[in-house]
């Protein structure tokens, strides 16, 4: 099973450090990363592995939702299925 992580934002050190350590928290492999930064602003997709999550779903959603409030970021977490039915045509 695999989901994917999307980060939007001011930039500033330590963003990859601290999404990819949250995954770690929830035992969440990335399996692809791609960041680029525009101007002041980092853009960041990942495609991760939520095969052998340690915790429900949700709620490793709901804790990068707070790592993104608590860093001033657009961090949203959708579930492979659900991002391919919202981007097919």
């Amino acid at each position: 099973m695999k989901a994917v992580i999307t980060v939007i934002g001011r930039d500033c050190v330590g963003i990859i450090a601290r999404v990819s350590g949250r995954c770690l928290e929830y035992n969440v492999n990335i399996l692809d990363i791609t960041q680029k930064v525009f101007s002041d602003t980092f853009a960041m997709i990942m495609m991760v592995d939520i095969g052998n999550i340690s915790a429900p779903f949700t709620e490793f959603v709901d804790s990068m939702n707070a790592l993104g409030e608590e860093m001033g970021l657009s961090i949203h977490t959708v579930h492979e299925d659900i991002y391919n039915s919202m981007h097919r045509i």
